[in-house]
């Protein structure tokens, strides 16, 4: 199992715990473009966050629900992972 989070992975974390489709391909196409442009808002990234957390087993940076687009995110979630912290 890999410890990096893909863009996919993060899509099908949206729809299941937030209720946002989007698709993949989209998202990593525009890496730059705000969670709300998607129609995630703080509170379904703040779901994400601890789905990760539970699923590593690693906290998260603590300012890791304020992340304002996918690319930020997932440089900040595989960094942690990587790093173990």
């Amino acid at each position: 199992m890999t410890a990096q989070l893909t863009y996919e992975e993060l899509a099908t974390l949206m729809k299941n715990g937030a209720g946002v489709s989007v698709d993949p391909l989209e998202m990593e196409s525009r890496p730059a473009s705000a969670f709300d442009e998607f129609g995630l808002d703080s509170l379904g990234l703040l779901g994400i966050v601890a789905v990760l957390e539970n699923r590593y087993g690693v906290p998260l940076p603590a300012d890791a629900d304020k992340c304002k687009s996918p690319r930020e995110f997932l440089d900040l979630v595989n960094s942690s992972l990587v790093t173990g912290a």
